[in-house]
């Protein structure tokens, strides 16, 4: 006992304690997943398997764990077991002087242990490998002056709070700052550290921007002159040499089709027919491998990197800019090496031949989505270009009627794009992301490339193939869908992919044009995660892509942002006689450890993207208060999970405060519906709502959107619409 002061944890297991107990079954491995939502709850991935959790609930049990961390855990007796929290977690408190055990928010995750069909809960004994880095944040100041015991409050929630010895605290309260954890002792409510470095000010742009790339682990810095000095010298041509091994397709009408602003073009399309009448049909995918020479600095830089990751207001290439929107992109009118694929299709989308081919192409255009789609609508429009465009467009519609006749998966997330004042970068108003039928002709013939490839280098490098599957979830990751359907009378079946498939495409209220999107958003929660695999790593009855519903599947078409596409690149070079093979890329353990860590680079560089949605969100909300139309996704116990279509994000209405003490009006939870019920006002899960939408900045560390309900009127709970508000609600819901 330290100066008789009580431990708040019990005291972790020795290493060989442990491995001998986990040898013996006594106890599991796993890695710590700290909750979003509830910072006193967690998950262990044993053998990181997400199918194969053990909850973790309250701070004894989590017993020091810090998210990533390797840990022992012993499982608790089953009628000990208990299910996730149905509470929604606000911040915890943050006095630095404070060692006390928070009594009232252990009884919020500790209450639910009266409910059937718990879950494995467990308890950490141990700590296997710890997993700290250094961690963005502010510095919580101590009010006492001149005082150099501080806590610091980490960006990511996930991260519990470190105490921090410093002088320095008036002159860092109002900085964004790193810190690093040295260690935490059994007496102490939070990890002790120490402060590395200055980032700049609170809400500055670039210092958040910064703390975004560095939490999410992206590699951002700038490229050494090693790999600079890989790059190509200017001016660049096309040598006769190169013309003799290659197909020369520049007298093909190809063109690009992409979002406005595009200029990393990895694919184009062309479609004519043949005096047979069907039709050839062309993807052409930039010759990113020809480039980049295995074993070279900018091929180590490219696996490490793994993926393009896209900000809203910036972008972090994977490779150099001369690559990514030069040399490599396929700009129109400029002469570029490409990797073809080509098939002959039937007019009703049967493949009667596929042929591969390095080659030579020209872009007659480089076209958006709408400037595409205004020339397929316009019949006025004869050219080659156009009945080109058109006749891909028809084939598309059959291939994706066909993939959906198969089981494919159709599901549903919120996207949004910016629009930004040029000059000072800020967020001016915001769109969601319209979807016009070019894109899915684009997003089909890139899945058949994809598909195509696949069974090419399977056939040629059964061992060493570069895939990408998708697990089946388990069926109890299914049961908040089949719930959430339920309350609206539809019946959800998760037999097969085709099954599901099938139960959301009937899954239709007319009045309620938003339920069968937010269905499909909470299916896609259901979901595993796709990963990158080599074929000799695997069990091939673990090959298939759940989502697509396809037996084999790679990614082939980008790769000027992903690293897995210039593998694949390789590996198709060598099976068609265009390359050779390198003794890396046929060692299938190799292969697998760089399939490991894009698997980790392509979902951290997807968090990155939204949470860069979100700071600018924030942005946006500065200062304005704006009442919107939404939808209940969710319904928790003390909150209500709205999703905004307008601004595609979701944002928590708390209904009550999260420390237990009553709210202005009392609501009562229902958990079997789910719904909500004040004052006689009952909300349920897909109802509609009006909500006013702001920013809370007190607390200045994890600004958040706040949300108080319009509609329904809840007497002594909704804010009245005659209040001010910078600007009406676009679309009045039904309530």
């Amino acid at each position: 006992m330290k100066s008789g002061k009580k431990y708040l944890y019990p005291e972790h297991l020795s290493l060989t304690h442990l491995q001998a107990g986990i040898k013996t079954g006594k106890y599991v491995q796993g890695k710590f997943q700290r909750s979003r939502e509830n910072y006193l709850e967690g998950f262990i991935f044993v053998d990181d398997n997400e199918s194969n959790t053990i909850l973790l609930q309250g701070r004894e049990h989590v017993n020091r764990a810090v998210h990533g961390d390797i840990v022992g855990v012993e499982l608790l007796s089953k009628d000990r077991w208990s299910n996730p929290s149905t509470v929604v977690l606000q911040d915890e408190s943050v006095n630095p002087d404070d060692d006390e055990d928070d009594k009232e928010d252990e009884m919020l995750v500790k209450k639910d242990r009266t409910k059937t069909e718990a879950v494995p809960t467990g308890k950490v004994v141990g700590i296997i490998r710890r997993n700290w880095r250094q961690y963005c944040g502010i510095l919580q100041a101590s009010p006492i002056k001149e005082a150099t015991r501080h806590l610091f409050l980490p960006s990511e929630k996930r991260i519990p709070k470190i105490r921090i010895e410093t002088r320095q605290g008036e002159s860092l309260k109002n900085k964004i700052i790193v810190v690093a954890i040295d260690g935490w002792s059994r007496d102490s409510k939070y990890p002790h550290g120490h402060y590395v470095r200055t980032l700049g000010d609170i809400g500055d742009k670039e210092a958040e921007n910064e703390v975004l790339l560095l939490e999410h682990d992206i590699p951002h810095q700038n490229f050494s002159q090693a790999v600079l000095a890989c790059l190509p010298k200017l001016p660049w041509i096309i040598t006769e040499e190169d013309e003799k091994v290659r197909v020369d397709l520049r007298h093909i009408a190809v063109c690009s089709v992409d979002p406005p602003g595009c200029t990393d073009i990895d694919d184009a399309l062309h479609c004519r027919t043949l005096p047979n009448g069907n039709f050839e049909v062309g993807v052409h995918i930039a010759d990113v491998s020809h480039f980049i020479k295995p074993g070279t600095a900018i091929d180590k830089e490219a696996s490490n990197r793994g993926t393009t990751v896209y900000l809203v207001d910036k972008r972090i290439d994977m490779v150099p800019d001369l690559l990514s929107s030069n040399l490599c992109s396929l700009r129109e009118k400029e002469d570029r090496f490409a990797f073809s694929c080509i098939w002959e299709m039937t007019p009703q989308a049967e493949i009667v031949k596929t042929n591969f081919h390095k080659s030579i192409i020209c872009s007659r255009a480089a076209l958006t989505y709408m400037e595409a789609q205004m020339k397929i609508d316009d019949y006025s429009i004869h050219d080659e270009l156009t009945e080109s465009l058109r006749s891909l467009n028809s084939l598309a519609k059959i291939l994706k009627r066909q993939r959906i006749e198969n089981g494919a998966l159709t599901l549903a997330s919120s996207e949004v794009r910016f629009l930004v004042d040029s000059e000072t970068h800020d967020p001016i108003d915001v769109q969601s992301k319209e979807l016009k039928e070019t894109n899915s002709m684009v997003e089909e013939f890139m899945l058949l490339a994809n598909i195509s490839v696949a069974h090419k280098i399977l056939e040629e490098f059964p061992e060493c193939a570069v895939l990408r599957r998708h697990p089946e979830p388990p069926p109890a990751n299914f049961d908040s869908l089949i719930k959430a359907a339920e309350l609206k009378g539809f019946d959800i079946s998760i037999e097969t992919g085709k099954a599901l498939a099938d139960s959301l495409d009937k899954a239709v209220i007319s009045n309620n044009l938003y339920f069968n999107i937010m269905l499909r958003m909470v299916a896609t929660r259901c979901m595993t995660q796709a990963l990158y695999f080599c074929s000799g790593m695997v069990a091939e009855s673990d090959y298939p892509h759940y989502g697509l519903a396809v037996p084999l599947y790679t990614h082939f078409t980008s790769p000027i942002r992903r690293y897995s596409d210039v593998l694949v690149h390789r590996l198709l070079a060598a099976a068609i006689g265009a390359d050779t093979t390198y003794p890396e890329l046929l060692d299938k353990i190799k292969t697998q450890t760089i399939c490991n860590n894009l698997n980790y680079r392509h979902k951290m560089g997807q968090y990155a993207g939204r949470a860069s949605v979100n700071l600018y969100t924030h942005m946006f909300f500065k200062d304005r208060a704006v009442d919107e139309e939404g939808y209940i996704l969710f319904v928790r116990e003390n909150a209500l999970q709205i999703l905004l279509p307008r601004f595609g994000m979701e944002a928590s209405l708390f209904l009550k405060p999260s420390n237990g003490s009553p709210g202005p009006v009392p609501f009562q939870f229902n958990e079997k519906e789910p719904s909500q019920t004040g004052a006689g006002v009952k909300l349920r899960q897909f109802d509609p709502v009006i909500v006013r939408v702001s920013i809370d900045s007190s607390n200045i560390q994890h600004q958040k959107v706040k949300l108080q309900l319009v509609k329904p009127e809840i007497p002594g709970f909704s804010v009245s619409p005659n209040d001010s508000c910078e600007e009406p609600v676009k679309k009045k819901a039904k309530t």
